[in-house]
């Protein structure tokens, strides 16, 4: 049986026992999604990385450790999606050390929270901003970075999480809104 017809919860627990052959497998069976994923990440972004080396960063980042550590395709997508959000926080800050505060690529909330909101973020202060959500909902902060970060739509969300679509726009709409007064602050 090749690679390609074998889950990715079983390659990841193949991994996990040492399987080296099946980390590769895993990144290539997701590849493509993690494409997407930058692709939309990175439209926010004018001064970014490519989008090849922000999934190439971000597998680096999710591989650093002795063993993959996603449960199955899902997890590993969302944990994809954060180490998206720490390669561009990563960059963020370098830049911002390099420029002593100024340069940081600016991110633009509209395109997630609204077209009436006119929110402007730099990238290190939405990172705050998620910390900040993370403590007080941290179910809310993780759709958020999916669908930020990950440019994952409510419905792919929802099955991510194994919750309902509608739990998911009633927690976007709520860290929506939390973002929202911590902006005004």
């Amino acid at each position: 049986m090749g690679t390609e017809a074998v889950p990715v919860t079983e390659l990841l627990q193949q991994a996990r026992a040492g399987d080296g052959r099946a980390a590769d497998a895993i990144f290539a069976s997701v590849y493509a999604e993690l494409k997407r994923a930058a692709r939309l990440q990175l439209r926010r972004h004018r001064d970014a990385l490519d989008t090849t080396v922000l999934v190439h960063e971000a597998y680096l980042k999710l591989s650093a450790g002795a063993h993959l550590a996603a449960n199955d395709r899902s997890h590993l997508l969302a944990l994809s999606a954060r180490a998206m959000r720490q390669v561009l926080v990563d960059q963020a800050r370098v830049a911002h050390a390099q420029k002593r505060g100024g340069g940081v690529a600016a991110v633009t909330l509209t395109a997630r929270i609204g077209s009436e909101e006119r929110a402007v973020v730099e990238v290190l202060a939405l990172d705050e901003l998620l910390g900040a959500l993370h403590e007080a909902d941290a179910r809310a902060a993780q759709i958020v970075e999916l669908r930020y970060f990950g440019g994952y739509e409510e419905s792919e969300i929802a099955q991510m999480l194994d919750i309902s679509v509608r739990t998911v726009r009633r927690d976007w709409r709520a860290a929506r809104a939390f973002l929202l007064a911590e902006l005004e602050k």
